[in-house]
């Protein structure tokens, strides 16, 4: 019995395994996590959420760190993933790690932040640094938990 119970597991468990591998024929450099900036909001702190059970959902639950950067003007860094089609952005999700597939998401809702620029933002591949008002949202019917407004290309 514990070795079928195993073998579903396993069956179950390699797919999942497969999709954070690096396409063939890419460069695996590409998928790693930027590096810290001391001037940027890093993606370290972000993560610092859990879900916590309240009546009948659940609700994100915000590190003491992370709740004081609420209404506060920042920098962010990550990769941009459109949500309009065209080579400029005005509404688009900032994430940590770069898009490895069109239709996947490349983390959870604490390693991506929606943007709402000034005006609009070129698209790129390449990482981009961005300066904006980041709310927390503890109660979007989205489910994102972090949302940049006003926000401008940066260095």
């Amino acid at each position: 019995m514990n070795k079928i119970l195993l073998a579903v597991l396993l069956a179950f468990a390699v797919p999942a395994l497969a999709q954070h591998q690096v396409p063939p024929g890419a460069d695996p450099n590409q998928f790693k996590p930027l590096p810290e900036r001391k001037d940027v909001v890093s993606w370290k702190l972000l993560s610092q959420v859990e879900l916590v059970k309240q009546k009948d959902r659940y609700v994100p639950q915000f590190a003491k760190d992370v709740s004081a950067l609420d209404q506060k003007e920042v920098k962010v860094q990550g990769f941009m993933m459109p949500l309009q089609v065209g080579d400029k952005q005005s509404h688009f999700v900032l994430t940590a790690m770069p898009q490895s597939c069109s239709f996947c998401l490349p983390g959870g809702p604490e390693s991506m932040v929606e943007v709402k620029s000034k005006t609009p933002v070129k698209y790129t591949f390449e990482p981009v640094v961005l300066t904006g008002k980041l709310a927390i949202l503890k109660d979007d019917p989205t489910g994102v938990f972090y949302r940049l407004t006003d926000a401008v290309p940066t260095k």
